[in-house]
């Protein structure tokens, strides 16, 4: 609901209480607005002749959840009043299914009961009292989304698909990532121009031209979108969920969902003027007298036709998995089997800029990171991969040994004290053929000397 998107939570209580009192509740009021308790406004109702408190909980949010129609059972089950109480949960946005469930088995009429009143309610309530909440604008009330996890893959599946290109970590073995999913608005308008441009010579310039224009609505001033989300948010046979079916809380471990900056309207207008500039063209013709002019081209607004206005959330899915010291992330916007990956922290070294699809990154065991070639070192002692930023390290035979740590070190100078001399060579081997060499070279010239060849 655009014009309640611009205000505070404060300005969203003050309006509806004004709301409130257009519909005949009685003693309307606003609680302090310190401590709470979860009671927003107070007000009061009659009902079959009876006095009965109602206690509001204001949500100037995207999404309700459970936690808060609990929260204000509570309220309503403590609040100190001489007779019965129900409550009311009002909202810009929606509210999650098990909230609705939750708020169904309390009632909304009877006593201890919660009303739930979402964006829609809002508007219809709005009609109703004759109060513009939409100053004639056209509001998006968006209940689409393409769909964020593949329908026969887990929710986690290109996570585990990302840790399989990692060199010494099964992917059975890893934790289970925590997966969370932000719903970013999306808008696309199809529109249509058709223009024509006429001198006295006749038709100079014409534009006959159909445009999608797929908008970024999550912020009060529209973009244009790029990339992998113009090309999720385009497609028409990307698959989609109903919102209000689908019960994404008890998929991902948070869910969060952004508000459209804008009104319908106002992104239609935004298009037209867009169009209009960016179609604008400056036409060179010669006229009757055969001298040469110039005229800029520019359709009018009544030469574009805004055709269809498609409004849709396009998942950002983002897992965070904890491997050892480190966490890693992996980031992808979704639209069911299709993914377009916007991070990936498994196939990137820890201790360098190495990064991409074509290195080869092997896991370290001992502290949890991801090693490019360069960072990682076979460890002495066990003979498994090492990173160069855990390992404890010390030369022998003048070539550094890496190891897991202290421990590993120190059984293995018990192992190198107890070595023969050319077994202790071969720790360092190309300094052990550098010395073979060496000798041999050493006896050959004094075989030289001799005589002897």
């Amino acid at each position: 609901m655009a014009i309640l998107d611009d205000l505070s939570g404060y300005e969203f209580e003050d309006l509806m209480e004004d709301v409130f009192r257009h519909c005949g509740y009685e003693n309307v009021r606003q609680s302090r607005r310190t401590a709470d308790e979860g009671r927003d406004i107070l007000m009061e109702e009659v009902v079959d002749g009876r006095r009965r408190a109602v206690v509001v909980e204001c949500k100037h949010t995207g999404t309700v959840s459970r936690p808060v129609i609990q929260k204000l059972h509570s309220a309503v089950a403590t609040y100190d009043y001489d007779g019965p109480v129900r409550g009311m949960v009002v909202t810009t946005g929606r509210f999650t299914e098990p909230a609705r469930d939750y708020a169904a088995n309390l009632g909304s009429n009877r006593e201890g009961g919660i009303e739930l009143l979402d964006g829609r309610d809002l508007r219809e309530i709005g009609t109703e009292i004759g109060l513009d909440l939409y100053n004639g604008r056209i509001e998006i009330l968006c209940e689409e989304a393409l769909r964020p996890t593949h329908p026969t893959a887990g929710r986690d599946a290109p996570v585990f698909e990302a840790v399989r290109e990692i060199e010494n970590l099964e992917a059975a073995t890893i934790p289970t990532p925590e997966t969370t999913v932000a719903l970013e608005p999306t808008v696309t308008v199809r529109a249509t121009t058709d223009a024509t441009f006429e001198t006295s010579v006749g038709v100079i310039h014409r534009i006959d031209e159909t445009t999608g224009l797929v908008i970024r609505a999550d912020r009060d001033e529209p973009r244009v979108a790029t990339g992998d989300v113009r090309d999720l948010a385009a497609n028409r046979s990307a698959s989609r969920i109903d919102l209000e079916a689908a019960d994404l809380e008890s998929t991902f471990d948070d869910v969060e969902r952004h508000r459209f900056g804008q009104t319908e309207t106002e992104y239609k207008e935004w298009t037209v003027d867009r169009l209009r500039q960016a179609q604008t063209a400056t036409v060179h013709y010669t006229g009757d007298n055969n001298v040469d002019y110039e005229k800029t081209c520019t359709p009018s607004r009544s030469d574009i036709s805004v055709r269809d206005i498609d409004p849709v959330y396009v998942p950002h899915v983002r897992s965070r998995l904890s491997l050892g010291e480190y966490d890693y992330w992996y980031a992808y916007r979704a639209a069911g089997p299709s993914r377009a990956t916007t991070r990936n922290d498994l196939q990137e070294c820890v201790h360098c800029e190495t990064a991409g699809a074509s290195e080869t990154y092997t896991y370290c065991d001992n502290c949890g990171s991801v090693n490019c070639e360069e960072h990682t070192k076979a460890e002495r002692l066990e003979g498994d991969p090492v990173c160069t930023g855990c390992a404890v390290t010390e030369r022998f035979a003048l070539e550094t040994k890496y190891f897991y740590d202290e421990t590993n070190l120190e059984a293995f100078r018990e192992e190198y004290a107890a070595m023969p001399v050319h077994e202790k060579a071969m720790e360092n081997v190309p300094l052990a053929v550098g010395s073979v060499l060496c000798a041999l070279l050493a006896a050959f010239f004094v075989a030289s000397s001799i005589g002897l060849v």
